[in-house]
């Protein structure tokens, strides 16, 4: 049995049965244990929802744990190398949905998308303070520091490149090209826009601190986030030390009601979706489907981390 723990859309479960066959995977929803099918199931299909020791164990039949997407950290590794169940990712099939969604939240943030849609929404779109305009702000001549430099960091370098903007990045090893590379602390003392691309590990979690970063500056995070100490980042925006911050990910998720982030005007928030379309869907779908198929026929899987 194929299981897809998730809470698909229409377009998700249509693009499941044309990649995989009509009734061939079971869908589980995301907010309901996996206990049912715990017996029977072969092969999961992971988006969020934490894959835990207790169930690797429970599910002796079990023999791939396929994300659908890049990020394991919500998959119990150690419990799944000894139980024998492999787990693959799927790097580079979310990098353009995931690089036009950091760009999305550096514009709005620097041009106030969300305040002046309200305001306009409201009737007072051209009655404002004038005084509003002047905290807006371009990506052109500002120095964007990417942190990690993946497949989604350097899709967006050279679109970052062409509006104008100095990048710089910081990676585990310098890399070949045209961007300047520095070490972390310069980056986040240096950029005027921060944007997050590296995975969460025990190094990475909490490396990044707001009040390390430029006076004025924007962070952008459509990675992971507990690579922020989340109430720094709170007390950075509320005291003016950062400009704002376009978030896409959060230490808690589903972000809780009553998450001060909740409440800060120069946040622009999202539900962990940056890496969600339909054509990240569909190439996504194909991978795990390939891997599926090799499973059977006790081929080598595709980008197997355990």
């Amino acid at each position: 049995m194929i299981v897809l723990h998730a809470r698909p859309s229409p377009g998700f479960r249509a693009a499941v049965d044309a990649v995989f066959g009509a009734g061939v995977v079971t869908h589980v929803d995301e907010a309901a244990p996996l206990d049912a099918v715990a017996g029977e199931i072969t092969a999961l299909l992971h988006v969020l929802t934490p894959v835990t020791a207790d169930f690797i164990a429970s599910a002796p039949g079990l023999k791939l744990i396929q994300k659908l997407g890049v990020g394991v950290n919500t998959i119990a590794l150690d419990a799944a190398r000894e139980h024998g169940v492999a787990v693959c990712n799927m790097p580079g099939t979310n990098s353009q949905a995931v690089a036009e969604m950091a760009l999305s939240l550096m514009m709005a943030v620097l041009r106030r998308t969300c305040f002046f849609d309200a305001r306009t929404r409201a009737g007072e779109g051209w009655t404002a303070d004038p005084s509003e305009l002047d905290s807006v702000g371009e990506v052109g001549g500002r120095t964007v520091g990417l942190v990690g430099f993946g497949n989604s960091a350097q899709l967006l370098a050279p679109v970052l490149a062409a509006l104008g903007a100095r990048v710089v990045y910081t990676a585990r090893s310098e890399r070949d090209g045209p961007y300047e590379f520095l070490q972390l602390g310069q980056l986040l003392a240096e950029s005027d826009i921060v944007s997050l691309h590296m995975p969460l590990t025990e190094e990475t979690r909490a490396s990044i601190d707001p009040f390390a970063m430029k006076q004025g500056a924007v962070l952008v995070n459509t990675a992971r986030g507990e690579l922020v100490d989340e109430e720094r980042l709170v007390a950075a925006l509320t005291a003016g030390h950062l400009r704002g911050a376009g978030l896409d990910v959060f230490a808690e998720e589903p972000l809780p009601r009553g998450n001060p982030l909740l409440g800060l005007p120069n946040a622009v928030l999202a539900p962990h979706i940056a890496w969600l379309t339909p054509e990240t869907l569909v190439r996504s779908l194909t991978v795990a489907h390939e891997n599926c198929r090799r499973l059977g026929a006790g081929e080598a899987l595709l980008h197997q981390v355990v």
